[in-house]
């Protein structure tokens, strides 16, 4: 376990579609993926503090299609300059 009172800033960070209306692309995810890899291997070093999990069942017509996403929360000392 860590302490969280060294937490001063907390980034959320979102990978998957959660928005049926706008389903993003493979790049757009991967985008989101790089970052996340970013947070908690760069200087400052972040810490995975929370984990959302979601999904959403959609009916279009006959068909039924899920959209699912996972939101990472990662927790910093202080804000990394390289993030804005």
């Amino acid at each position: 376990m860590f302490d969280l009172t060294d937490i001063r800033f907390v980034k959320r960070i979102s990978v998957g579609t959660s928005n049926p209306a706008r389903v993003l692309t493979e790049e757009e995810i991967q985008s989101a993926v790089n970052l996340l890899n970013r947070c908690l291997s760069g200087t400052p070093r972040g810490t995975i503090i929370g984990i959302e999990k979601s999904f959403r069942v959609l009916n279009i017509g006959e068909h039924q299609a899920v959209l699912q996403w996972i939101v990472y929360h990662v927790g910093f000392p202080r804000k990394p300059a390289w993030l804005d």
